[in-house]
């Protein structure tokens, strides 16, 4: 499809779900993007680590495209880049820290030909019939930008992740008279984050923290070791000030905190951050002079509070000694963080997260914020992203009871038209997932990831025979089971199996394809009467 005259939304990643972001807009036969984010595999996806979105439709209407503009700098906003960019071929707009971070992911993958600009906070980009301005606001990274887009047809408001925040530690957001002054001059619609709509409180400031953060660390006695989202600069500039504070040596521990911290010197925060030790010389300190930042706090096993807690990093923790999540369980994660809380726990080591001190605030607005958008910007309509659909739907539901005139609940793949005449959807795009398995990107429900999930639940039986050069089996069929559970009875089994092989290559078959699927048939039928199991069974010949 080619946008004629109107203006079009589609989101391609991001709706109905949290994290992978990709949001198109459509105007007199262009299309511009806003951000190219990934989102982390579960138990869907066996050993995946990234999931990207695939972007069919518009790599297929590349020519159209005028450029990629991103808010910030988080993974499910930025992570795809270094994977699907390149084949767009149109430049990626955004500030100075994001930028930085976006160059490191180009210069890993070693991509040089990837055109990436620099836009100061609050400026502005023109393309074609997109005139974008960036409006600074509050999260829990530098630099979010949310997008305000002009169009012949209408003024767009794309929020990005956001919340309200009248000490941001880092950063001066847009203040209300400034989004006053934006809905003055007329809003069509608002696309907004939805990820805490639920939440009947405001999402806190993140000066905020402090004082329960100083507290805790005050009080301890041995070594502490806080946790937190490594994006999250502000919470970093905090923790530095609370090692200074409470007199205490900071050593750091993970490769995204110093990549963190890297950037955000370069970019001209963190400037007061106090000097780090390594761990060796972290480790010579009295423990009640040692204060460590850490990543981990999700869970992730190789990160270094799992490998501490485990351990098997060089930084060692013991009875006497704390840790402090500060940082808030992102849903899904419960089981892994429970893991590394309970390996803490059997070494007498307390935890303190945001149930028992104020030590983490959401990046992300509650109720109160929302409303408050509403009022300042006055849109015409409200479209919600950034969420599950029930956060979504919520999100609809309560921007209409607070006046809000017109809302419209979409999904990845929906054409909405915004003007004219809308909100109103017009048509439905394919769209999907793909994965990153090692080096290679995969269709996320394709062969390779459908046959790992079978296999992953089923288990594996490979069948080997000979054939001479009439087709006919010599010798007994070579069969090797994986992750079927016939343990104690594994001979038997492949006795029974090797039978079943044999009788069903006895019969004969029109050719090698008709027999391998014979023999296939016959022994996962008896994979099933033994275990209730449907294996994935591989029949290999070899000719003699």
């Amino acid at each position: 499809m080619k946008p004629g005259k109107e203006l079009l939304f589609l989101a391609l990643g991001g709706s109905n779900e949290i994290g992978m972001n990709v949001n198109l807009y459509g105007c007199q036969g262009k299309w511009l993007m806003v951000d190219l984010g990934v989102t982390f595999a579960d138990h869907q996806y066996p050993g995946i680590d990234l999931v990207l979105p695939d972007l069919a439709f518009i790599e297929e209407r590349s020519k159209d495209l005028l450029g990629i503009v991103i808010t910030h700098g988080h993974e499910d906003h930025i992570g795809s880049i270094p994977y699907l960019a390149a084949d767009l071929g149109v430049p990626i707009y955004a500030t100075d820290f994001t930028a930085r971070l976006i160059r490191g992911k180009l210069e890993e993958e070693g991509l040089k030909n990837v055109r990436l600009e620099v836009i100061e906070i609050g400026g502005s980009i023109d393309l074609g019939p997109f005139k974008c301005r960036y409006v600074p606001l509050a999260h829990s990274i530098p630099e979010m930008q949310a997008v305000v887009i002009d169009t012949p047809y209408g003024r767009v408001f794309h929020s990005g992740d956001w919340k309200l925040d009248e000490t941001p530690v880092l950063g001066r957001p847009a203040t209300p008279e400034m989004l006053t002054a934006i809905g003055d001059e007329g809003v069509l619609a608002l696309v907004c984050d939805s990820t805490n709509t639920f939440n009947p409180e405001p999402a806190g400031s993140e000066g905020s923290v402090r004082a329960d953060l100083m507290r805790v660390v005050g009080e301890a006695r041995g070594r502490v070791l806080v946790t937190t989202f490594a994006s999250n600069a502000a919470r970093l500039h905090t923790l530095g000030e609370v090692a200074k504070e409470s007199g205490r040596t900071l050593c750091v521990a993970g490769r995204s905190l110093d990549r963190i911290i890297g950037v955000a010197r370069a970019s001209g925060y963190l400037k007061g951050f106090p000097d780090t030790v390594d761990f060796e010389a972290a480790m010579r300190l009295p423990p009640s002079d040692l204060m460590i930042v850490a990543t981990g706090g999700q869970g992730e096993s190789n990160a270094a509070l799992g490998r501490i807690a485990a351990g098997i990093h060089p930084l060692k923790l013991a009875e006497g000694d704390l840790v402090v999540f500060s940082s808030k369980q992102i849903p899904g994660n419960e089981v892994a963080i429970g893991v590394i809380q309970n390996q803490l726990a059997r070494s007498n080591i307390p935890i303190v997260t945001e149930k028992q001190a104020h030590v983490h605030v959401s990046g992300h607005p509650g109720r109160p914020e929302l409303a408050a958008l509403y009022k300042w910007l006055r849109p015409t309509m409200l479209i919600p992203v950034h969420g599950e659909r029930r956060h979504m739907a919520e999100q609809a539901r309560f921007a209409i009871a607070e006046g809000v005139p017109q809302t419209l609940v979409q999904s990845n793949g929906d054409v909405v038209r915004l003007a004219p005449d809308g909100p109103a959807i017009i048509s439905r795009e394919k769209t999907g997932r793909l994965v990153l398995d090692g080096d290679i990107i995969l269709p996320a429900d394709g062969a390779t990831i459908n046959d790992r999930r079978r296999i992953a639940i089923n288990g594996l039986v490979s069948v080997a025979l000979a054939l001479d050069d009439r087709g006919t089996p010599r010798g007994r069929p070579q069969i090797a089971i994986h992750g079927l559970p016939v343990e104690e009875d594994r001979d038997a089994f492949l006795d029974e199996a090797c039978d079943a092989a044999e009788d069903a290559a006895a019969k004969g078959a029109r050719d090698d394809e008709a027999l391998r699927e014979a023999i296939r048939l016959a022994v996962r039928r008896c994979a099933t009467e033994w275990t209730g199991k449907k294996p994935v069974v591989a029949v290999q010949f070899v000719r003699i």
